[in-house]
């Protein structure tokens, strides 16, 4: 993937910690994410797993949005998550290319 204005959320488990953010290299920073390369808030939460992302044209839209999504409650953001992906997967697969089967519960192994 291109890099490309993108927001994104984040979770630590189906229902868990969320963490909303914008990013220009979606592949990079969630790598970044899911290898602790940055301390803070996802790195303490165990918050990894990609579950939700939007490109946009412009940086300025994905900020806008990323600061929408912000004030939203916990409930419309779950909503949200779960009109694209029901079952929560991570798709940072899908982001590199290598797309797991979407639509199918997680593994539990």
């Amino acid at each position: 993937m291109d890099k490309q204005p993108a927001t994104y959320m984040l979770s630590s488990q189906r229902n868990g910690t969320l963490y909303i953010g914008v990013t220009s290299d979606l592949v990079g920073r969630i790598w970044q994410h899911r290898h602790h390369a940055v301390p803070g808030f996802s790195h303490r939460y165990g918050v990894t797993q990609l579950v939700w992302y939007e490109l946009h044209e412009t940086m300025d839209a994905a900020i806008t949005r990323e600061k929408r999504l912000k004030k939203w409650e916990r409930a419309w953001k779950i909503r949200l998550i779960e009109q694209s992906n029901p079952y929560w997967n991570d798709l940072w697969h899908d982001i590199i290319g290598q797309g797991q089967v979407t639509g199918s519960p997680p593994s539990r192994g």
